[in-house]
Formats: structure tokens, C-alpha cells, sequence
């Protein structure tokens, strides 16, 4: 919480920042990293393809096996971060990021990357991602949407600016020297920006951003509510989100992996297919912020459903894009819903369920989110081999996404706003 100013000798002291905000501004920086890597993908598939005389649908597996670990060990890294805190979790995932990068620059066959990338940047964000997202729930009660929004937009900005300078480093130094590259800076930013991270206000003394309680010297003592994962995991609430998510998260992947080939197979130059990507990191990087502090207002959980709608709007009309600019316009439709999205799920958490487990309840919903993203860009690889086009994955990554805004309608009412 943050103090008025004080006179000092007739001049008034700026209040110090709450020290939430700098725990978002850490998130940010590692949500960038970790995503704006993984998400960079697309970027390889061509020269992965033609390195190894892969399939489409072999190169998407590597995709999909890293964002199978990166969403399901939150189920592990949560509870872990619940226990010994969030840094500690950060720092390691960094770690892991960095060096599944650099191997996979350094990989001779498919094998070798499907380790190498696989293990090293799907344990290395799932060590990260539900972490630190859980620590910054803790933080904020007024603003939580809002907070949390802020926090994942490093997603959206990794999304519009690693992809682009992954292309302009396989340019230059090959796909081998990208990964170098890139796991170079994970190293030193990822780690740098991890000492920011801290599990709860209390620990400093202090309340989160505009919630009512007990004075800031005695939050420390102050048990932050929250119900036990097992028991929170048993309930209705969290099983429709559950099922809303492994349904959604099918085809939300798809476009991650994709597009960027979607939009060569259609005769677009590589610099402006890679656009593309970032065009959904533009579009997420607003959803976000705009959509997240406006759910704070209409509601959450009835924003929540909103976005699957969306993305299944936007998903439908992408098989009628042929040209650059109609695929833009999806691109960054997709990544407002998309983005809105991310931001929501764990303001939702922590809405019905309370802060105490709030990293291991997420961690356990993301499960759902794995399956998807295990299932859903392979399956849209493999579709193409097989049929020589996307139509297929395209109509039903828009169907299963329209189910999930219908099983987000049925949630109970109390708990999100």
C-alpha cells in the first residue's frame, strides 16, 4: 500500500512506489522472455524442416511437447512456489530456458531437438510462468485484472518482437546462431529480472493494492485466505474452467505454430509472414491491458467467456484469408481476444479460490492448457501433410473454442466478478 507524501523542510516526498508494480514489472520481463522464445518457433519450422527433411507435422511436435511441459508442470512449480517461494522457481526456469535454447542450436538430429527444446524451454517457462504469475495475484485486490494483465503482456510483446529478431538472427547467423543468441539474453535478463520477484505483500509488512484488513505492520501475521488446492480442485467451479480450458486451449495454439507457414504456402515474403506473429503479439499485448482492466469492471468471469467467443469469431474467419493484410487484420483480432484471455484465467483463480494456493491452483488448471497444446498444433501439422491444406484444423480450432465460452457461461456466479 502505498503512503501520502511528506513535507520535508517545506518540500513534499514523491510517495515510493508500490512494490507490487515492480513485481509485475518482473513478471513482465520473464513472461517476455520465456514466450517471445517459445512463441519465436515459427520462425524455424522452414529451415528445421529443410535441416532434417522433416514433415510439417514432425517440426510441429517440438512446438507442442515444450508447451505440454510449460503448462502442465505448473502443476508442479506452483505448489513448489507456494512453499519456497516464486524467485527461486524464476531464476531456475531462466536457467533451464537458456540452455534448452542453446542445445537446441547445437542439435544434429530431430531426436536432439525434441529433447533439447522440448525439455529444456518447456520445463524452463513451466519452472517460471505459473510463478510468478501466482505471486502477482497475491499483490492486488482492486486491480487484479488489471495487475495480472500488465504482467502476461510480456507475453504479447515476446510474441511481437522475439519472432521478428529471430528472423533477422537466422538471416545472419543461421538458425544454429539465433539460438545462441537468444539463449544468451534469456540467461542474463531472465535472471536479472528474477531478484524482483516476491511471493506476497506480507512478507514485507505491507497489504495488497487496495484491499481492506489489518494494519500494514501486523499484514505479516494475517493468514491470506484461500482454500487447500485439493479442495478447490473438487469443485464445480474449477472443473468447468477446467474443461473450458482443455477444450479452448486445442485451438489456440494452432496460429502460434502455423500461420507463418499458413502464409508462405500463399506465396507471402518470409519478412512480412513473420509479421504476422507479431501482429498476434500486438493484438494480444492490448487485450491484455485494455481487456483486463475493463473485466474488472463488466465482471470476470463473464469477460472470460467473452474472449472464447472471440477467438472463436476470428479463428472461423481465418480460413478466408488469402492476402497479407486480411491475414493482419486476423492476426491481431486473434491476438486482443487471445491476450484478454491470459490475462483473465488467474484473476478468475484467485476470484473463486483465494490466494493462499493460488500458484498450485493454476498450476493444476494449466494442466488443461498442456493437453491442448500437446494435441492441437501436432494434429494441425498432420492434418496438413495428410490433406495438403488447413481448412480441417481451422474449422475446428473455432468450434472447440466456441464450447469453451459455453461451458465458461455455466460457471456459478458467486466468486468472479
Amino acid at each position: 500500500m502505498t503512503t501520502p507524501a511528506q513535507p520535508l523542510g517545506g518540500r513534499s516526498r514523491a510517495a515510493p512506489i508500490f512494490h507490487g508494480w515492480r513485481v509485475v514489472a518482473a513478471a513482465f520481463a520473464i513472461t517476455l522472455l520465456g514466450f517471445g522464445s517459445a512463441y519465436s518457433f515459427s520462425a524455424f519450422v522452414e529451415a528445421l524442416q529443410q535441416e532434417f527433411s522433416a514433415t510439417r507435422g514432425a517440426v510441429s511436435l517440438v512446438f507442442s511437447l515444450a508447451g505440454f511441459l510449460y503448462f502442465g508442470f505448473g502443476a508442479i512449480s506452483g505448489p513448489l512456489a507456494d512453499r519456497y517461494g516464486s524467485r527461486r522457481l524464476a531464476v531456475a526456469g531462466m536457467l533451464l530456458l537458456a540452455a534448452g535454447l542453446a542445445l537446441a542450436g547445437a542439435a544434429r538430429n530431430m531426436t536432439q531437438v525434441y529433447a533439447a527444446y522440448g525439455l529444456g524451454v518447456g520445463l524452463g517457462i513451466g519452472c517460471s510462468y505459473v510463478p510468478v504469475v501466482g505471486a502477482v495475484q497475491r499483490w492486488f485486490e482492486r486491480r487484479r485484472a488489471m495487475a495480472s494483465g500488465l504482467a502476461v503482456s510480456g507475453i504479447g510483446v515476446g510474441t511481437l518482437l522475439v519472432p521478428a529478431l529471430a528472423a533477422v538472427l537466422i538471416d545472419h547467423w543461421g538458425w544454429r546462431g539465433a539460438y545462441l543468441i537468444l539463449a544468451a539474453g534469456v540467461a542474463l535478463a531472465g535472471c536479472a529480472a528474477a531478484r524482483w520477484i516476491e511471493n506476497s505483500p506480507a512478507d514485507r509488512g505491507l497489504l495488497p493494492d487496495g484491499a481492506a484488513g489489518p494494519r500494514p505492520a501486523d499484514a505479516a501475521r494475517a493468514a491470506a485466505p484461500g482454500l487447500p488446492v485439493r479442495t478447490a480442485v473438487r469443485s464445480k467451479a474449477f472443473v468447468l474452467l477446467y474443461l473450458a480450458c482443455l477444450a479452448g486451449a486445442f485451438g489456440v495454439f494452432v496460429p502460434f505454430v502455423h500461420l507463418v507457414p499458413y502464409a508462405l504456402d500463399r506465396d507471402i515474403e518470409p519478412a512480412l509472414a513473420v509479421l504476422l506473429l507479431g501482429s498476434i503479439g500486438a493484438g494480444s499485448t492490448a487485450g491484455r491491458y485494455l481487456l483486463g482492466a475493463l473485466a474488472d469492471r463488466l465482471g470476470r468471469r463473464a469477460s472470460l467467456a467473452a474472449m472464447y467467443a472471440g477467438m472463436a469469431a476470428t479463428l472461423a474467419l481465418w480460413g478466408a484469408c488469402g492476402q497479407f493484410w486480411t491475414l493482419a487484420l486476423f492476426a491481431l483480432a486473434f491476438g486482443l481476444f487471445y491476450g484478454g484471455w491470459v490475462a483473465l484465467l488467474p484473476a478468475v483463480v484467485m476470484d473463486y479460490f483465494g490466494g493462499r494456493h493460488v500458484s498450485g491452483i493454476i498450476g493444476v488448471l494449466y494442466t488443461s492448457v498442456a493437453f491442448g497444446t500437446l494435441i492441437g498444433p501436432v494434429a494441425a501439422g498432420y492434418a496438413y501433410d495428410l490433406r495438403g491444406g488447413y481448412t480441417l484444423p481451422i474449422a475446428i480450432s473455432a468450434a472447440v473454442n466456441l464450447l469453451a465460452a459455453a461451458l465458461t457461461g455455466l460457471q456459478p456466479g458467486r466468486g468472479a466478478r
